[in-house]
């Protein structure tokens, strides 16, 4: 149990250096990003819910990445100066487009194939 823990921690974090390198260069897309994002959303899942099933991870993944890009049509006062700072742009987003649903799909299976890769190699190996 303890392993898989330090094996998903080890990889959100390795996702979140990536993400932050991804907004500090120009000429990397933006959609790289949000595919991080979205990998890390599920690893993150993955960590907490350790015997969860990947179908259920990727579903809630699913949801809490599209709940949040929806969330970015609502506009008031409070959330925007949330958005405005560096840790609320960096979970909440600032503009909705449809591409990021996309990016957010993208980065889920791409961490659900790595998932998959991680547990056959390192973690189910006994």
């Amino acid at each position: 149990m303890a392993r898989k823990r330090i094996i998903y921690f080890i990889l959100v974090g390795i996702i979140i250096v990536l993400g932050l390198l991804s907004r500090k260069f120009s000429f990397i897309p933006l959609w790289v990003g949000d595919v991080l994002w979205a990998t890390m959303i599920y690893f993150v899942l993955r960590f907490f819910l350790l015997n969860s099933s990947i179908q259920k991870i990727t579903l809630i993944s699913i949801v809490i990445s599209y709940a949040i890009e929806f969330s970015q049509i609502y506009k008031a006062e409070w959330i925007d100066n949330l958005r405005h700072t560096f840790l609320g742009r960096m979970i909440l987003g600032e503009t909705f487009f449809w591409g990021d649903l996309v990016s957010y799909a993208a980065g889920i299976l791409i961490g659900v194939f790595i998932d998959i890769a991680v547990r056959k190699a390192l973690i189910d190996k006994r």
